[in-house]
């Protein structure tokens, strides 16, 4: 398989040759896999099997008049969850038919236990009732695999354990760490004041590399701010994309150093699409542009300089990061947008300014980053690195594509797999890109066949991190 493309600006190798394949797998296939293999399979065979134990029964009653209710009961679930997902603009693509049959064999099962309690035997009573959970969790199975969120059953339970990440340490501890050399860096868990947003949000965190402990004051290193998806936490890079791997490899190939990483919080809530702009939905990009930068250069000694701060971003956060780019280049001059759309979206255009902007046509407009460009005029500095997803049929002018890695199942991650591509990517990344030039920005289209999984945008990422250090000024190794 092959590697990922280098970056658009030539940059000095920070890596030590890998086979990036072999990272994949050591990095996603680690623990009880959730994507593939015996589990997925085997909780959906037992939701199957108990299912159809409670619905063969032999009254005419039963076959007649109940079951069809109950089927019918399952298809209006299934066709309502699917209208949702559509109308409120939840999916990037078109979700695996299979999730539509879990969630409408959950109603099924539903029903068949409310339906068929009066006058069954317990055993089918049992297998009704036993059949509601592991259909919810088949859904929930399909549903991961579509997105590639949580690739093991130890990543899943972290995660909603709230676990500890990798190298968490306390903000109180940093202080007896400064003139160390630790061999990686730390992760520390922050809570930035909303003093100019009034933004509600999570606990975010801050990753400082090993060479930030050196001295007797910490040095004033770049920052990158990390974005996830529309579903996320703040430590979705590091639970889900599963980052730290290879940014602890190239730290330790850089004599220590990389940029500051942020891992902000975008939404407030798992489920609250913000987009990272103002509005009915809370000011998540005051967040991201006053509370975030103020705090980070205050309490950890990072650099002001905008030439030396990035962002990155991945779906709706690919989206977000060219928005900050070009709506603040006093702040970003460096993105990198991994499969994000054209610009904010919750649906249609019409539906996208009524959610987001509360039907403010001109606020809609102050985040459009086409409109955003034409307006601003010529940009200074500003370069953009955007990872785009193709179906196979399409080819690009000026594209470098590439294949993103699977491991050894075609369907981890189901998301795009079925060639019809998310309409408000098709042709984003060349439109956002063509304006940019032509206002000045540098930037470059990589495009992959793949699915729009938490795998692909950690392969993007770990592709294009050796071009953020050089953009950000961290390429020269520490003499």
């Amino acid at each position: 398989m092959p590697v990922l493309a280098a970056p658009p600006t030539p940059a000095p190798p920070q890596l030590p040759p890998a086979n990036l394949n072999l990272d994949y797998q050591n990095t996603f296939h680690h623990g009880i896999s959730l994507l593939h293999g015996w589990l997925p399979m085997t909780v959906e065979i037992l939701a199957a099997m108990l299912l159809a134990v409670a619905v063969v029964r032999g009254t005419r009653t039963w076959w007649l008049i109940q079951l069809p209710v109950c089927v019918q009961v399952g298809v209006i679930g299934a066709a309502a969850a699917r209208w949702y997902v559509a109308d409120e603009g939840l999916a990037s693509d078109p979700a695996p038919a299979l999730l539509w049959v879990c969630v409408g064999g959950t109603a099924t099962a539903s029903a068949v236990a409310v339906l068929g309690w009066p006058g069954t035997r317990r055993w089918r009573r049992s297998a009704a009732i036993l059949a509601i959970p592991l259909a919810l969790s088949s859904t929930g199975i399909v549903l991961n695999q579509w997105v590639g969120y949580y690739p093991t059953a130890q990543s899943a339970w972290s995660a909603l354990t709230a676990g500890p990440l990798p190298n968490q340490t306390d903000q109180s501890a940093l202080p007896a760490l400064r003139g160390t050399s630790p061999t990686t860096g730390r992760i520390v868990p922050v809570r930035i004041p909303d003093t100019g947003s009034g933004f509600p949000h999570r606990t975010e965190y801050v990753y400082l590399p090993p060479a930030w402990f050196a001295g007797p004051t910490p040095p004033a290193f770049p920052v990158v701010m990390m974005i996830g998806g529309e579903f996320n936490t703040p430590a979705d890079w590091i639970r889900s994309g599963q980052i730290m791997p290879a940014v602890d490899r190239f730290t330790t190939a850089n004599g220590g150093r990389a940029p500051i990483m942020v891992f902000v919080d975008s939404s407030g809530s798992f489920n609250n699409d913000t987009e990272c702009v103002n509005g009915p939905r809370g000011d998540a990009a005051d967040h991201l542009t006053r509370d975030v930068p103020n705090y980070v250069v205050s309490t950890f000694g990072a650099s002001a300089d905008p030439a030396q701060w990035a962002a990155v971003g991945w779906s709706m956060g690919g989206t977000c990061a060219v928005d900050l780019a070009v709506m603040h280049p006093e702040l970003i001059r460096t993105f990198v947008d991994i499969a994000g759309d054209l610009g904010p979206v919750s649906g249609n255009k019409e539906q996208t300014i009524a959610r987001l902007f509360g039907g403010d046509v001109e606020k809609w407009a102050a985040f459009d980053p086409l409109t955003v460009m034409t307006k601003h005029g010529p940009y200074t500095g500003t370069a953009g690195l955007f990872d785009d997803l193709a179906p196979p049929q399409r080819s690009g002018s000026g594209r470098t594509r590439r294949t993103a890695p699977t491991g050894d199942d075609d369907n981890v991650g189901m998301g795009g797999h079925d060639g019809v591509p998310d309409t408000g990517e098709v042709g984003a990344a060349e439109k956002l890109c063509t304006r940019g030039r032509e206002v000045g920005i540098d930037c470059t289209i990589h495009t992959t066949q793949g699915g729009h999984t938490w795998q692909f945008a950690s392969a993007a990422f770990m592709s294009s991190l050796p071009w953020i250090a050089a953009r950000t000024g961290m390429s020269i190794p520490a003499t």
